[in-house]
């Protein structure tokens, strides 16, 4: 199964519809969505507007690949449970959201090979085509690591003596 999340903010049209399509021309079944506010409704793929937060777990962990807007929370998760992840981000050109950190989220991961980036719907496309081919993520911890821990007190201590 292929999940797809587009988070719960704002309508993200452009990648509903382009995985819609796809999934309609390659006659796949098996594409579950959480499609937010979109104003548009899928033809070819299981949708849901939103969903509890143990559904969407669910959902990425029973999927094999998951395609998503470069949310945190969709990536952190797709990474804690090892799935491969493709992303393309919502533009603020296109009123998708109200500035373009998107682009740079999946411009910084996608440099340290963190996940893999559809800058259009066309790229997504191609890249929808061999999603079975992407790679599992590394998985990583929900738990911040001890060296991180002691950067953030050591931080706080800094303050603190500068008080």
């Amino acid at each position: 199964m292929i999940f797809v999340t587009v988070g719960v903010q704002l309508p993200f049209d452009r990648l509903v519809g382009a995985v819609d399509t796809w999934a309609g021309t390659r006659r796949r079944s098996d594409v579950v969505a959480q499609i937010g506010s979109s104003k548009l409704v899928p033809k070819h793929i299981r949708y849901q507007a939103t969903m509890t937060p143990t559904e969407f777990r669910r959902c990425v962990t029973d999927a094999t690949a998951v395609v998503a807007h470069a949310g945190m929370g969709s990536i952190i998760t797709a990474l804690e449970l090892g799935k491969p992840i493709l992303i393309m981000p919502r533009r603020a050109a296109f009123g998708e959201h109200r500035n373009d950190h998107q682009l740079s989220t999946s411009r910084l991961m996608a440099e340290q090979n963190i996940v893999t980036v559809a800058e259009d719907e066309g790229e997504l496309i191609k890249l929808l085509d061999r999603i079975e081919s992407l790679g599992r993520s590394a998985e990583i911890s929900s738990h911040a690591g001890a060296q991180l821990i002691g950067r953030i007190s050591a931080f706080i201590a800094e303050i603190d003596r500068g008080r």
